[in-house]
């Protein structure tokens, strides 16, 4: 009996010294150094654990949370501001602000990477991701649940689908390979682009645009002071286009957030207007 006793007081106190192993590794200071993992972090992270998000987390047309991020201090990702927030860990983008990702790693401050969402799985995995890295696993999960669910709401399309193109900066165009083009098939149109041959998008000359002539056309919106590359969305060549045309943020499907669902819910609400049209 007395050895029992010295083996249970062993395991309790090897539980105590895991739970508190657990505890410690959960990161107190959190800083996010890119837009995605900014907004996903506002949304999953414990009070107080995040300490500062980019600038462009402020920005309405970049950011559906640039309200929320108005609580938070913002950096612009520069390695020397970030080492002074000090830091426990830095949440970064797969391609972004890569000398302040190496920078941090050489100092010794723990640097999870993000890879952007190409699909409507990857959203839900970069959740979960985000959880795990804020020890935050049981809310991230459940966030991954809930928005899996709407999705198997949406009532898949019957008959035939209309074609949609995205066309953005220098003529290019979302193919169905990327998160755009999943949103756009899961709102029940067909790519443009797949009829180019592009699956994951590519440029398309105005030209090719006006002749395909596609069911509906999705531009970013125009902001003052754009640059020449962006002439071509206003191009008058695209009022000669019969089908419809639709004007979209870049906040609208940008990163890979729950929010994708409102866009979904806005390309259906436009193709049933499109069939009312027929």
């Amino acid at each position: 009996m007395r050895n029992s006793g010295v083996i249970s007081l062993a395991a309790a106190l090897a539980l105590t010294g895991a739970a508190a192993a657990c505890a410690d590794a959960t990161p107190q200071r959190v800083v996010s150094i890119n837009l995605c993992t900014d907004q996903l972090a506002m949304m999953i992270a414990a009070p107080e654990q995040l300490v500062s998000v980019t600038t462009m987390a402020r920005d309405p047309r970049a950011s559906v949370m640039a309200e929320q991020a108005r609580a938070y201090p913002t950096n612009n990702g520069l390695a020397e501001e970030i080492y002074l927030l000090d830091p426990d860990l830095v949440l970064a983008g797969q391609f972004s602000a890569r000398a302040t990702v190496s920078m941090m790693r050489r100092l010794g401050v723990e640097v999870v990477e993000f890879a952007p969402a190409q699909s409507l799985k990857d959203v839900s995995a970069n959740m979960v991701k985000m959880g795990e890295a804020l020890g935050r696993a049981d809310v991230a999960r459940e966030m991954a649940d809930d928005f899996a669910r709407h999705l198997s709401d949406i009532n898949p399309t019957q008959g035939r689908r209309p074609t949609a193109a995205t066309y953005a900066v220098n003529g290019y165009t979302s193919g169905a390979q990327s998160l755009s083009g999943e949103i756009i098939d899961t709102a029940g149109f067909a790519t443009l682009a797949a009829q180019f041959g592009l699956p994951a998008g590519g440029f398309v000359p105005l030209e090719a645009l006006v002749m395909a002539d596609p069911d509906l056309v999705i531009s970013g919106a125009d902001y003052p002071g754009t640059a020449r590359a962006e002439e071509v969305l206003s191009h008058p060549a695209l009022t000669r286009l019969t089908g419809g045309h639709m004007p979209m943020q870049d906040k609208d499907w940008i990163c890979g957030l729950p929010s994708v669902l409102d866009a979904i819910g806005e390309l259906r609400a436009e193709r049933e207007k499109l069939e009312q049209d027929e």
